[in-house]
């Protein structure tokens, strides 16, 4: 069956990337697959690019998703990337066609749930109340309190090293502007940006913090966006402390909320206890495929 692919190009050019897309029709015109390119162009990162290729189910296995894959890494080779990654879940049709398709597994990743009836308050209590010399935690809605601007920017380093294993991810290059950039872009899609920091008393600068995003109508499930610690605070509890703040935060802020999502990297054994300690129940795996260019 002939595949005609159109291109199209997003038209909201963000300060960080912007998407290309191709849809995939028939012969009479109807759809029956699409692919996604987010292209970045951000310092540290302008040599990625992130694809995601959907296929209807009854169009499968007659070579719509490998013109799109063609189409898609011809246009990131033109652009000058040298990567292009694509996620997929554990065994699902997706998985199965980057492998035959030759794309390397770089990253394992499992996805966990922490169900917020369940959580115990007084156990999170506890750990909060844990002393930390030397060390407060602040808190904070939506975009970061001017005061604190500048080093929660330069506290973003902390997720430099976080285990990406095989992946040619690079590094994220962060200022105030991109912050900003962060909060408003959430608030845009009317979500609520939950932010715990952990704030070194000795000279007022963030040692690390984590971020929980909240649906608008405050129902379903809440996403961790990502939780970090510099490596000059590490050994001191912190990522503990201020998850178990960002939890209870939650339930209590939230009671309508039903639970808390995480991703997390297979590797980083550190966040995968935490998260096992506070009662996250693991839900499915995926895996990060990369095509080099």
């Amino acid at each position: 069956m002939p595949i005609h692919l159109t291109a199209l190009t997003d038209p909201d050019r963000g300060a960080n990337d912007y998407r290309l897309a191709w849809l995939a029709s028939d012969e009479a015109g109807a759809p029956v697959g699409s692919a996604f390119l987010r292209v970045f162009t951000r310092e540290g990162q302008d040599h990625l690019a992130e694809l995601d290729i959907q296929v209807h189910p009854a169009e499968r296995r007659r070579g719509t998703g490998s013109r799109l894959l063609e189409a898609a890494a011809g246009a990131a080779a033109d652009l000058g990337r040298r990567a292009v990654v694509a996620q997929a879940g554990d065994g699902t049709p997706g998985d199965l066609f980057l492998r035959a398709r030759g794309l390397r597994r770089v990253l394992a990743l499992t996805y966990a749930r922490l169900p917020l009836k369940q959580v115990d308050t007084a156990a999170l209590t506890a750990v909060i109340e844990e002393p930390h010399p030397g060390y407060r935690l602040e808190f904070w809605d939506g975009t970061v309190p001017e005061p604190l601007a500048h080093t929660f920017a330069a506290s973003r380093r902390a997720m430099d090293d976080m285990p990406m294993d095989d992946t040619d991810y690079g590094t994220m290059v962060w200022d105030v502007d991109r912050v900003r950039s962060v909060a408003r872009s959430v608030a845009d899609r009317g979500e609520l940006l939950h932010t715990v920091a952990a704030v070194d008393e000795s000279d007022g600068s963030i040692a690390g913090f984590t971020e929980l995003v909240v649906p608008g109508d405050r129902l379903g499930d809440a996403q961790h966006y990502g939780t970090g610690v510099l490596p000059e605070h590490r050994g001191h509890g912190l990522a503990r402390w201020m998850k178990a703040a960002s939890i209870l935060r939650a339930r209590e802020h939230h009671p309508d909320l039903g639970g808390l999502l995480a991703d997390t990297a297979d590797s980083n054994t550190y966040m995968r206890r935490i998260n096992d300690a506070f009662g996250y129940e693991p839900t499915h795996r995926s895996f990060e495929y990369q095509l080099d260019l």
